[in-house]
């Protein structure tokens, strides 16, 4: 069974730093382009960062220069490094495949930027 298991949400001030994790299972994670989305009260979700099997990225540029996706095939886990937090980044974040299995999402982790 596909499933993932996201961690590293909290309340953080403007300005701040966030890292997020997320443990994926019932899939060969190596093979598979891991990306972190994210949703936002009212938005629709949306992609912030995708990593491929072979390690390259991709970025929004509402992000760029402020998060970084890594992922680590040993664990089946990808993370994101989030910098320079602004409220507007509040949202709840999943990850999943990209494309993804629609099917298969978790119960995301809440991150929540004050002004």
């Amino acid at each position: 069974q596909v499933q993932f298991v996201e961690s590293g949400g909290g309340l953080v001030q403007a300005g701040g730093s966030l890292r997020l994790s997320c443990a994926a299972s019932g899939m060969i994670f190596s093979r598979n382009a891991i990306a972190w989305y994210r949703q936002a009260p009212g938005k629709q979700r949306e992609s912030v960062a995708i990593i491929s099997s072979e390690g390259s990225t991709s970025y929004p540029n509402s992000v760029k220069g402020r998060f970084t996706i890594s992922r680590d095939n040993a664990k089946n886990t990808v993370y994101l490094q989030m910098n320079s937090l602004k409220p507007e980044d509040t949202a709840v974040y999943y990850c999943n495949p990209y494309p993804a299995l629609k099917d298969y999402w978790g119960q995301g982790t809440q991150v929540t930027v004050s002004s």
